[in-house]
């Protein structure tokens, strides 16, 4: 029985990923996620309470599994952002996910717990770094962090206008663009000017 309820909460959350994914939360509904999931309404509000808390559910699930698959290597930012980048890459949906999350849920104060507790450590880990003075401190720890977040995320929230000049490069090259203007938010002004 136990197996059951959680293949059941496996199809749910699948279903319900790519649900979102393509509608946001406003326009998902509950009925297609139930009968993706082969299930039933009724189970998405046994399992899950409401419709938002299927989606932070679903939310909660893809940051935990980021963080523990790719936590944050202060001694080498560059390649943080390029392994973030082909997680965002093999899974497309994560990126239109997040910019649901930001449309949707930040409106009413929500936060994603794992979210908010992965970003406090990630925080804390650039400033020891930066004391340390193994990264520069040229940036204070929330902007250098919001830039290597939102830099590995480029690719995904191309305008349409660019996508075919973007469709014309390799993956490969568009990871090297992304993990070199990393590297360079990390050069030292005083090093280079010869301070």
């Amino acid at each position: 029985m136990m197996r059951d309820s959680q293949a059941t909460q496996r199809r749910l959350l699948d279903a319900a990923a790519e649900e979102f994914s393509a509608y946001g939360i406003a326009g998902a509904r509950v009925d297609r996620i139930a009968a993706a999931a082969r299930s039933n309404k009724a189970q998405i509000y046994h399992y899950f309470g409401s419709k938002d808390q299927l989606f932070d559910a679903v939310m909660n699930e893809i940051v935990a599994k980021t963080a523990s698959e790719i936590p944050i290597d202060v001694d080498d930012l560059p390649g943080f952002a390029g392994r973030l980048f082909d997680r965002y890459e093999d899974s497309p949906h994560i990126a239109r996910l997040a910019t649901w999350y930001r449309l949707e849920r930040t409106l009413d104060g929500a936060q994603i717990e794992v979210l908010a507790d992965t970003i406090e450590d990630e925080l804390e880990r650039i400033r020891k770094a930066q004391v340390a003075g193994t990264l520069p401190a040229r940036y204070r720890p929330a902007d250098l962090l919001n830039l290597v977040l939102h830099l590995s995320f480029l690719w995904a929230f191309v305008f349409p206008e660019l996508q075919g000049h973007v469709r014309r490069s390799s993956r490969r090259h568009r990871r090297q663009v992304l993990t070199d203007a990393v590297a360079a938010l990390l050069v030292d002004d005083d090093a280079v000017s010869g301070d």
